[in-house]
């Protein structure tokens, strides 16, 4: 068996995994870090504590049930592959990622938390060959909404450019502000999308982008416009996905104009949402992974450590 460790401590998840190159299966552990009710995340200082105290009770648990040798460990090191990119909640795996690699004498992969999310994405659509070719990647959660250009690259398995994002709110943050105002758990995804498959409505959205960049400060405005005019929460819901929906459908049409009809493929939270992805894979072909492997996981990371090995 060849198989590799990953870990990932972002500001939502602390999550471990182990792939197998050979039988492509992956094992893993995750849980959500604990957000206070009606409360949009955690101080960085709060997410550093939870991850210290949770990553070792998940890599136990994980032992439990994989219990051959690793050729490697990769851990996620920052939220993207750009100059100045740094958050402390991934020095909690980056350091745990150290002492194993030294304890086992096993090499050590850092990549970035994108980056992890794109091999992931890859991996449970079934599609891995795309690693060696280029592809536009939308990476939609709550930190990031953007559009990127996709290629092989030697050091760091993929060489990520951006292409377009939004200017000013996230998806991801615009679907959790919008459900905490509504009262729902977050993060919000999957409660709003819930929601929003029982309304009855359809919205119609007319906006337009920057150079290909979006603006989704508005959702959050409008739908609090419909919360104070006592609109219904599946409504609310519902206007809150089409608007994220249509500036998604507007930089598809700019990043494919721009780089040509490549694959399509989305990861991140946001792209767990069901209206979005079966619109997206019917207009768009696009491709998309289960929702556990959309949302914050260490699986990618597992797998680009594998294909790091695999090139010595």
């Amino acid at each position: 068996m060849v198989a590799f460790l990953g870990i990932d401590t972002s500001n939502y998840t602390t999550s471990v995994a182990v792939y197998n190159n050979i039988s492509q299966t992956v094992i893993q552990r995750k849980q959500l870090l604990p957000v206070r009710e009606g409360e949009l995340g955690l101080r960085q200082s709060d997410a550093v504590f939870h991850h210290t105290i949770r990553l070792p009770e998940l890599l136990e648990s994980l032992f439990e049930e994989y219990k051959g040798s690793l050729n490697a460990v990769g851990v996620s090191l920052a939220p993207r592959d750009v100059e100045g990119s740094y958050m402390p909640c991934f020095l909690v795996g980056a350091n745990s990622a150290r002492c194993i690699s030294a304890a086992g004498r096993i090499p050590l992969h850092t990549f970035s938390h994108q980056a992890g999310h794109i091999a992931a994405a890859l991996y449970s659509a079934g599609r891995l060959d795309l690693i060696n070719k280029s592809f536009i990647a939308f990476h939609v959660s709550g930190g990031t909404t953007q559009a990127l250009l996709v290629s092989p690259s030697h050091e760091k398995v993929f060489k990520i450019e951006e292409i377009a994002s939004s200017l000013d709110l996230k998806a991801g943050q615009a679907v959790d502000r919008v459900g905490v105002m509504l009262g729902l758990p977050f993060p919000c995804g999957a409660a709003v999308d819930s929601l929003a498959r029982k309304s009855s409505r359809s919205y119609q959205i007319h906006l337009s982008l920057k150079d290909g960049n979006c603006s989704l400060s508005g959702v959050e405005n409008k739908c609090r416009k419909m919360f104070n005019a006592d609109e219904s929460k599946e409504d609310i819901c519902r206007f809150c996905i089409d608007y994220i929906m249509q500036a998604l459908k507007k930089m598809v049409l700019f990043a494919t104009d721009k780089c040509g009809e490549l694959p399509l493929l989305f990861s991140g939270g946001v792209s767990s949402n069901s209206i979005i992805r079966e619109s997206f894979e019917r207009q768009f072909e696009a491709l998309f992974s289960e929702p556990v492997f959309s949302s914050d996981n260490a699986a990618g990371i597992a797998i680009l450590a594998g294909i790091k090995e695999s090139e010595k």
